[in-house]
């Protein structure tokens, strides 16, 4: 009998070595001083506190806060389309804005990617595009895990898995507790369809209306299908911790939420203490074009579009009424588009239409 190799059963070693010694490029590009370099190691190691007065944080009660997520079905877009450079920024999005939420500074960012087969330049494509998510999150690419699994992947196909941990001050923790009758509610402006949704986008575009993924369409500014489909979820770190970083002492965020799967009001609910609703006025923001269209194409409900998409609205901050301006000026002057979307009213924990 011939001598059977490693090889042979689906994995080529020599590859994965070769797709390894294209990641450390990507990053090295992310890290800070914090980071305590270890290439070849068995764990990325990262300095919660620093003694340098640039990053020295000098904590009192840190609270350390742990994310993990996916892309979803989004993932098969980019597969389609054979373009794997975004879908890592959609990633780390994923990840650090639900972090966010909590009042916490992202850290360091850690990917699982699991694929049928060694493909180092297809692997660099994808790292590329997460080492650029957490660039943009000022978080380190601490390390991850490139899994080769010929048997349960078909040839092309791979799937993501993305981990952060952030830290965050106690006495700085935002849960929705403090959210009370007549704070403000301020809406941050999605990309587009962000990261969820695309089952349904994917049956609309493909099997009811038999579109292809190069088509223009006229409705969407007669940009390239793929080119909406596969826009980057928008990370909302640098803007949202610039107004954290202001307000160190007074507390003038009550809550925040990232609006993902189950919409605005699903998300926005999970904040909301017992003793406020919060009052939406679904005519205060401009909803994108995408989302009509889609909604055209099948035919959808108002009620089924506004708890699968963002409907345009991505991130969401309830504020202090006394703060709202100059929040509002900060986040704008930080390169968002910002809404008044609502306000806190005496209530039962609900999100309500206006």
């Amino acid at each position: 009998m011939a001598k059977i190799t490693y090889k042979d059963a689906g994995v080529d070693l020599d590859r994965y070595a070769d797709a390894m010694a294209r990641l450390p490029r990507w990053m090295h590009r992310t890290y800070s001083p914090r980071v305590i370099p270890l290439d070849g190691g068995f764990a990325g190691l990262f300095r919660l506190d620093f003694r340098n007065n640039l990053f020295a944080r000098r904590y009192e009660e840190p609270v350390l806060v742990a994310c993990t997520d996916g892309v979803g079905t989004k993932i098969k877009i980019a597969q389609m389309a054979q373009r794997h450079e975004t879908i890592g920024i959609d990633l780390v999005a994923m990840c650090v804005n639900d972090a966010l939420c909590a009042g916490a500074e992202p850290l360091f960012f850690l990917d699982y990617v699991a694929m049928a087969e060694d493909n180092p330049p297809l692997l660099e494509k994808i790292i590329q595009g997460i080492s650029e998510g957490c660039i943009q999150a000022d978080c380190a690419l601490l390390g991850g895990e490139t899994a080769i699994m010929p048997d349960l992947y078909a040839p092309g196909v791979y799937d993501l898995a993305g981990f952060c941990v952030g830290v965050v001050e106690q006495r700085r923790m935002i849960t929705g507790a403090t959210i009370s009758p007549n704070d403000v509610v301020l809406g941050l402006a999605s990309s587009g369809l962000h990261s969820n949704g695309f089952s349904l986008v994917r049956k609309l575009v493909f099997q009811v209306a038999r579109l292809s993924l190069e088509q223009s369409i006229e409705e969407l500014q007669g940009r390239p299908l793929v080119e909406v489909l596969l826009e980057p979820t928008r990370i909302y770190v640098p803007a949202v911790r610039r107004v954290l970083r202001y307000y160190r002492v007074k507390n003038v965020v009550h809550g925040m939420a990232h609006i993902t799967g189950g919409g605005l009001r699903e998300n926005l609910a999970r904040v909301v203490p017992k003793t406020c609703d919060v009052v939406l006025d679904p005519d205060s923001w401009p909803v994108p074009p995408v989302f009509s269209w889609l909604q055209k194409l099948g035919e959808l409900d108002d009620a089924e579009m506004e708890r699968v998409f963002n409907m345009g609205i991505g991130f969401v901050l309830v504020v202090s009424p006394h703060y709202a301006d100059n929040i509002d000026r900060m986040l704008t002057e930080a390169g968002e588009r910002v809404y008044r979307i609502g306000r806190a009213v005496p209530g039962n924990g609900n999100v309500l239409w206006q």
